[in-house]
């Protein structure tokens, strides 16, 4: 029996997470070590880790939209948005760094940059914000390159959305597909009771949009916290690039509806008065 149970020792709590082998992944590049380098490799490793449970929910959340299961859609929908909570605060760790400590180190980064994260584009590309031009930064990374794009050509969480909605006979006449997408949204607010289930999908979409672009904010003071106006480590332009980055949104017709919404929309001006 001892023999047997020498072997195949029964799973622990350091096994199973496997422990061992992920405190032994934080490399410091400095010579000797800074110590707060450790700090900077454990947080954005963290980020990772995070980037793919919330690559796992966004998939699932497309396959569940695609058969129709708008509650679980909605659920996975809300555990991005409880983890995207988490990365905004955590980003705060970082400024327990004094800016002269973070400049001890910062050098030996050089080439790397957070804009090469393959992850954080996955996100971006698999909730509805494609751009092209960000495929060739990962021509050299054969790895980061075929998985963006598989993801740049799939059908994002915004696809999924809006193909939900015209199945369930929300298809209304636009000039173009964004304003007949704008104007679908429409009639969910303004019949929120009746389209609650669409609403709450809805809703939650928006608050993914929401919590990513108050992570993309709080990234920025942190970066000029830290380093001012300096060029990024990969040769960006730092914050002047990040900022760049605040007006974009993984569904703007969410946020446009808002707009030409109001209290007659029901009696004059709803596409689907009447029916």
């Amino acid at each position: 029996m001892s023999g047997d149970y020498g072997k195949n020792p029964p799973l622990s709590y350091n096994s199973y997470l496997r422990v061992q082998d992920l405190i032994n992944l934080q490399d410091c590049r400095s010579d000797p070590a800074h110590h707060d380098e450790l700090l900077f490799i454990t947080v954005h490793q963290a980020y990772e880790l995070w980037f793919k449970q919330v690559l796992h929910e966004l998939d699932a959340a497309i396959i569940f939209l695609t058969n129709d299961k708008v509650s679980s859609a909605t659920r996975a929908v809300h555990r991005i948005v409880e983890i995207e909570k988490l990365l905004v605060n955590q980003i705060h760790i970082l400024e327990t760094m004094t800016p002269i400590s973070f400049l001890a180190f910062r050098d030996e980064l050089n080439p790397a940059s957070g804009f090469q994260s393959m992850q954080f584009r996955e996100i971006e590309f698999s909730s509805g914000l494609k751009d092209e031009s960000i495929l060739g930064e990962f021509g050299s990374d054969p790895f980061a390159h075929d998985r963006l794009s598989r993801r740049f050509t799939s059908p994002t969480l915004a696809d999924a959305f809006f193909a939900l909605l015209e199945r369930r006979g929300l298809t209304v006449i636009g000039t173009n597909e964004r304003e007949k997408r704008g104007r679908a949204i429409l009639e969910i607010l303004t019949h929120f009771e009746t389209r609650y289930e669409e609403f709450q999908l809805a809703e939650a979409l928006m608050e993914h949009d929401e919590y990513f672009s108050l992570w993309r904010s709080h990234h920025i003071k942190m970066v000029e916290r830290m380093v001012g106006a300096k060029r990024g480590t990969g040769g960006s332009e730092g914050i002047g690039y990040l900022r760049t980055t605040l007006e974009k949104k993984f569904f703007p017709e969410l946020w446009e509806a808002r707009t030409y919404l109001d209290s007659d929309h029901g009696r004059s001006g709803c596409p689907f008065a009447g029916q």
